[in-house]
């Protein structure tokens, strides 16, 4: 008599690992009756298969191919303040946040009192957060549109809550340290909720760091952002100290009215990273900048996907991305632009460039217009190439090296996003990680 044995999926083994651990995570009726819904939503997908549209360029199979449990996390005495500020952003002022495995570290956070700024995490307030958080938290992020959204739902640890109050510029930026710590295969679910009050202004600059050498780990972030009537707030995600890091990286965001959101996202290093990125300018008169570079050599895979869903009329908004590919490096830009019918006079624009320095690096791009209204501007444009021979040529025949004008050439190149980087500092420093990386 022959028995078969079912085998079961690594989506499977999630969801059961996940289920198993719901009982040992804080919250209260709210963020259970989320988490379910996470779970819910997860068990219906599953792990996006190779047919599936959506990571039809970035299959996820060798992500999980071996169980991930989730790491304990680190105490405070694995790390010091003269290491993380090693890490942190070179003449940065900045209120300094800290992160381990997805949970927040006050005695590693450096965070000055200034009026108008309030942080909370859930494992600190378990039964009542907050406010802001009671009224924002879960429901922006669709679980019901990607698994991992759904995933990160159903099993993040903490909430790190980030609210600056009505009428608030601060001081100077916020600085997230979002530190992987693991030498054995995990997975963590990172979750931040900012919401930025009415005429509010703030800089945040969230900053992904991996300080262990195994290749499976994956780290599957999620950020749910609310920019307030007339409020203005800047968010950059720099993934540089990031090597042999699988990274999963959702951030959804809502725009109310004349609210001008910009976000920047440069990529310098990381084995796997996928970054989502889902605005809704959801009221009129709403401004919406999406800027991102992406450098990439080895193997290394980077998937950009970006959503602009335009709802309501009188808006704007501008995509612009900009790749450097060598060696084996794959890379993915999927840019989608979505206007409703009662979004008329949307002013939408989309540019993907691209340069391949080598014969083995592969780049994939797919801008995507979807409009249903008749009384709007919108247009995209793609290109994916080698280096200008006329213009090394022009550069060599003026004496420079064949190795530095190919170098000026991508830093001309990489400068457009570059130059959309408002703060001071972060900008030299990412100045400077280019030019190293080019140059070397």
């Amino acid at each position: 008599m022959n028995t078969l044995t079912e085998k079961i999926t690594a989506g499977e083994k999630l969801l059961t690992f996940v289920q198993a651990q719901q009982d040992t995570l804080a919250g209260n009726v709210l963020v259970r009756t989320i988490r379910q819904r996470g779970l819910e939503h997860f068990a219906s997908q599953g792990l996006p298969q190779r047919k599936s549209e959506e990571y039809k360029y970035s299959p996820v199979g060798l992500l999980f191919k071996n169980d991930l449990p989730h790491p304990a996390v680190k105490p405070d005495s694995a790390f010091n303040k003269q290491e993380l500020s090693a890490l942190a952003i070179p003449g940065l002022d900045s209120h300094l946040i800290t992160l381990i495995n997805g949970v927040y570290v006050a005695g590693l956070s450096d965070v000055s009192v200034e009026k108008g700024l309030a942080i909370s995490t859930l494992n600190e307030t378990p039964e009542s957060a907050g406010s802001v958080f009671a009224s924002h938290f879960g429901k922006y992020a669709n679980t019901e549109a990607d698994p991992f959204t759904a995933l990160n739902t159903a099993a993040f640890r903490d909430v790190l809550t980030i609210t600056i109050a009505e009428k608030t510029t601060l001081s100077k930026p916020i600085q997230i340290l979002n530190i992987v710590v693991s030498d054995t295969p995990a997975l963590i679910h990172p979750r931040l909720l900012i919401h930025v009050g009415k005429q509010a202004s703030v800089q945040i600059i969230e900053n992904y760091i991996y300080t262990s050498k195994s290749e499976e780990v994956v780290s599957n972030s999620l950020s749910e952002i609310v920019v307030g009537e007339g409020a203005r707030a800047l968010f950059y995600k720099i993934q540089d100290n990031c090597t042999g890091l699988n990274l999963i990286s959702t951030t959804q965001v809502l725009q109310e009215k004349d609210s001008h959101f910009d976000t920047h996202t440069v990529t310098l290093s990381g084995k796997w990273i996928r970054n989502n990125l889902n605005i809704v300018p959801d009221a009129e008169h709403c401004e919406t900048h999406l800027n991102g570079l992406f450098l990439l050599n080895g193997t290394q895979h980077v998937d950009n996907h970006t959503l602009v869903d335009h709802r309501k009329p009188n808006c704007e908004s501008n995509q612009l991305y900009r790749g450097i590919l060598s060696d084996k490096s794959t890379g993915v830009f999927n840019g989608k632009i979505y206007v409703r019918p009662d979004a008329q006079k949307t002013n939408a624009y989309q540019s993907s460039k691209n340069m391949l320095l080598s014969d083995e690096a592969t780049m994939n791009t797919k801008p995507q217009l979807e409009i249903y209204a008749d009384d709007v501007k919108c247009s995209h444009g793609s290109s994916t190439g080698q280096i200008d021979e006329e213009a090394l040529f022009y550069l060599r025949a003026r004496g420079i090296s064949t190795d530095s004008a190919r170098a000026l050439l991508m830093l001309a190149f990489a400068k457009d996003v570059v130059d959309t980087i408002r703060i001071d500092a972060l900008r030299n420093e990412v100045e400077k990680l280019i030019e190293k990386r080019l140059t070397n």
